[in-house]
């Protein structure tokens, strides 16, 4: 009776350990700046495959349409961490309460300048006097309009920036009844809408803009004072979760249609177009930094260049 009865306490001992043990995962709130995007992907992959949980992560997404939405969260607690654009350190430098942590994708491959299916618009010059729609005011498609305009040699009135949100049906309609002439999206969407004659690709945004952080990770700073360990955990995660997606095509690519709703087609189309453009160390280099300056002058979010290694850390990254 009596090893029957301490077999009984062990069992429930180890019940008490396994129970706890699930209820130690860190619970953190990941915000997307776009719900779509290719740059957000990693954040679903994680999730689904369980990497993140494997780093001790309980992971809930929540989606915006566009990173001063997702800013906005940030600031009011709503959020952790976020996956945004480079641009978007500019807010920290007007004392939003975060940091960035990780530079995760250089190049922004994954946006193109999109048109209407039956647009005359031939080429990027043929877009000066005409209306493009960005996902918010300030954000990274905001920026790269303003460019745009810059590198074809206009100034800021030979177009007229809309912000519309990222939200495919959003994009659509806006094309459908030609409220815009233009719009700065996930190539992606721009895929799907081609096959559904909607739309098609203008231009890749790579055509006109170099490195520049187009993914960026962002902490807040109460996750960097309450836990950081859980901010080198994720980090940890994410990379891991790009060697994943490397290896695994197919099952990244089903993971992908979840998020997107679009055909595997699309989705493998997308897959092999910005599979190469994630970041395999999440530094900060020279040039990205640099460009990130520009950014910030021509959105006017700054009176003058901030020093920007007040706004970065590597201190979260894995080490090598």
């Amino acid at each position: 009776m009596k090893r029957l009865m301490v077999g009984t306490v062990m069992l429930a001992a180890i019940a008490l350990l396994s129970t706890s043990g699930a209820q130690a995962a860190d619970k953190l709130t990941v915000g997307k700046a776009s719900p779509t995007s290719s740059p957000m992907l990693p954040v679903d992959v994680g999730v689904k495959t369980g990497i993140f949980a494997k780093h001790g992560l309980d992971v809930t997404i929540q989606n915006f349409s566009g990173g001063g939405k997702m800013h906005q969260a940030a600031a009011a607690g709503a959020i952790d961490l976020g996956v945004g654009a480079g641009p978007e350190l500019a807010l920290i430098a007007k004392g939003a309460p975060e940091i960035a942590v990780a530079n995760v994708v250089g190049p922004a491959t994954f946006l193109g300048v999109a048109v209407p299916a039956d647009s005359q618009a031939k080429t990027l010059a043929d877009l000066k006097g005409k209306k493009i729609a960005v996902s918010s005011n300030g954000s990274f498609t905001f920026w790269l309009a303003l460019q745009l305009a810059k590198k074809q040699g206009w100034g800021e009135k030979d177009i007229t920036i809309v912000a519309n949100g990222s939200e495919p049906a959003t994009v659509v309609a806006a094309f459908r009844t030609h409220n815009v002439d233009a719009d700065i999206i996930p190539t992606s969407l721009t895929f799907q809408m081609e096959e559904k004659h909607e739309g098609r690709l203008l231009a890749p945004v790579s055509s006109y803009m170099g490195n520049t952080s187009a993914g960026t990770i962002f902490a807040t700073t109460k996750l960097v004072q309450s836990n950081p360990d859980a901010i080198k955990r994720f980090l940890a995660g994410w990379f891991e979760t790009i060697d994943f997606m490397h290896k695994n095509k197919a099952e990244t690519v089903k993971i992908g249609m979840g998020m997107t709703g679009f055909s595997e087609a699309v989705q493998s189309k997308e897959y092999d177009l910005t599979i190469g453009m994630y970041s395999r160390d999440g530094k900060f280099d020279a040039d990205t930094l640099k460009n990130l300056q520009t950014s910030f002058t021509d959105l006017k979010l700054v009176e003058s260049p901030p020093d920007m290694s007040k706004l970065y850390t590597e201190a979260y990254l894995p080490k090598k």
